[in-house]
């Protein structure tokens, strides 16, 4: 059968035309939504961006920052207005940090309103000042992140600074929606991603230490390396790091300054540096 006895072809501009007979009405229109799970390191810790929603449904409730994709908009620019509103950071700054898709969540029940299907982000930011709410989130904060054990489930306590993710806590409230399970996919992912990528130079300012970026993979897998093994690594990883001709930084103590390096050009480690097994018995 030919495209044109199929009723399917191109307008004369050039773009596909609708089929005719074509009734869009025949399916149940739902919303598209998307999550962002941002992670940062501040004072040697894992913190994740949270916000406190400001009206129904979920009233008080901590969420993940995020919002409805507009008519004009595809999701990924959706994903960086969220990101540049929620955090403060101008529209051009936010485009510059690692931002990738994580998945898409589509339970029918997963948001009492209407039938949402949520494309969830997962963002990598250096240490930031404080967030502001934006759109229906009445304020926004970081907030310290532990991973709880397989799965990395996440737990928030509304109106405080306390830790996510650590059942040893106590149980805190659940996040909003089902974003505990895009929490703990996200954080997967990350620990995951740091074994045979570049991806923790994001977590950095533009010039680090390797003491930092050490600092970075403790912080996030919730183990101690070794560093003259985590030097030997990174430097001889060719393209990981790339050496700065500054004076060293001293970091604090008896020890001698430690040069400066930016990130470099490679985006994969080859071979990959695996995560260490935790102590028996750690569970963040």
């Amino acid at each position: 059968m030919s495209a044109r006895r199929a009723g399917i072809g191109a307008a004369a501009d050039g773009r596909a035309r609708v089929p005719e007979g074509y009734d869009p009405s025949a399916f149940v229109p739902f919303a598209v939504t998307v999550d962002l799970a941002v992670f940062t390191v501040r004072e040697s810790r894992l913190h994740v961006l949270l916000v406190e929603r400001g009206q129904e449904p979920y009233l008080g409730a901590w969420a993940l920052p995020g919002g409805f994709v507009l008519p004009k908009e595809s999701a990924g620019q959706a994903a960086r207005r969220e990101l540049a509103e929620e955090t403060g950071l101008s529209a051009r700054t936010a485009g510059a940090f690692h931002l990738e898709q994580l998945r898409t969540y589509s339970e029918p029940d997963r948001d009492p309103r209407m039938r949402v299907v949520s494309v969830a982000y997962t963002a990598l930011l250096p240490d930031l000042p404080e967030p502001r709410g934006g759109g229906d989130a009445a304020r926004a904060q970081w907030v310290e992140f532990g991973p709880g054990g397989a799965g990395g489930a996440a737990r928030a306590r509304a109106g405080s600074r306390g830790p996510v993710g650590s059942r040893r806590r106590g149980p805190g409230r659940p996040l909003a929606f089902d974003h505990e399970h895009i929490l703990a996919d996200a954080y997967d992912r990350v620990g995951a991603k740091l074994e045979y990528t570049c991806l923790a130079t994001a977590f950095c300012p533009a010039e680090f230490t390797l003491g930092e970026l050490r600092q970075v993979y403790e912080t996030v897998w919730g183990v101690a390396l070794d560093p003259p093994n985590f030097r030997r690594k990174v430097l001889t990883t060719p393209g990981f790091v790339q050496a700065l001709e500054r004076p060293p930084r001293r970091t604090g103590g008896r020890g001698k300054p430690a040069a400066l390096y930016r990130a470099g050009a490679a985006t994969a480690l080859h071979p990959p540096l695996l995560r260490p097994d935790r102590p028996e018995g750690r569970t963040e």
